[in-house]
């Protein structure tokens, strides 16, 4: 055998490294992090989908000291972010969008303030963030875009087979806001094939 000629498989082993590469990055299942940011509560929620179900992994909320001062509080909330981010390894972010009454412009800047530390952790993870109205997250739960934090609670309570409804409320809407990006993909999915 000795000066046999090689045959040359360097174009079959490129298609190999792509298919190995390929099935590599797929992943059967996906991970997201709702987060309803707040400067008082910061609710969130990593949820799991796997084919045709989906499960909650974690929820909770993040509560910075309220006779802290705003970047202390802040800087809280950007440790705790990071910390959920790096322990259950999401996929993706979905944040409640701002919203505020014309009455009440400072409700907005300060909730704006905890958003910005969201989506800054997010970025910083290399994680996509995807942003939905609550008209969008709670017509996506209840049918109904005015649904009241209650009928959240009770949605999202029988969605994910809880004993009682998440308390406090910004855990149910951050667990919304998650399993609203989850269904996005899903119709989009739908939509394009």
């Amino acid at each position: 055998m000795l000066g046999a000629e090689v045959p040359d498989f360097s174009p079959i082993c490129d298609i190999v490294f792509v298919v190995i590469d390929s099935i590599k990055s797929y992943k059967s299942t996906m991970r997201i992090l709702g987060i309803d940011p707040g400067l008082q509560i910061t609710g969130y929620a990593v949820i799991e989908e796997n084919g045709s179900s989906h499960s909650l992994i974690e929820a909770g909320c993040i509560r910075p000291k309220k006779s802290d001062q705003t970047a202390i509080r802040l800087a809280e909330i950007a440790r705790e972010v990071e910390t959920v981010i790096t322990d259950l390894k999401p996929d993706a972010v979905a944040v409640e969008d701002l919203y505020s009454h014309y009455d009440h412009p400072k409700t907005a800047i300060i909730m704006g303030h905890a958003r910005g530390v969201v989506l800054l952790k997010a970025a910083e993870s290399n994680l996509p963030v995807y942003i939905y109205a609550s008209t969008r997250i709670k017509n996506s739960l209840t049918g109904n875009g005015r649904a009241s934090k209650r009928q959240m609670q009770m949605m999202i309570s029988s969605e994910f087979n809880l004993a009682a409804p998440p308390e406090p409320p910004d855990i149910a809407d951050a667990m919304a806001v998650a399993l609203c990006h989850l269904r996005a993909i899903k119709q989009e999915a739908m939509t394009a094939k």
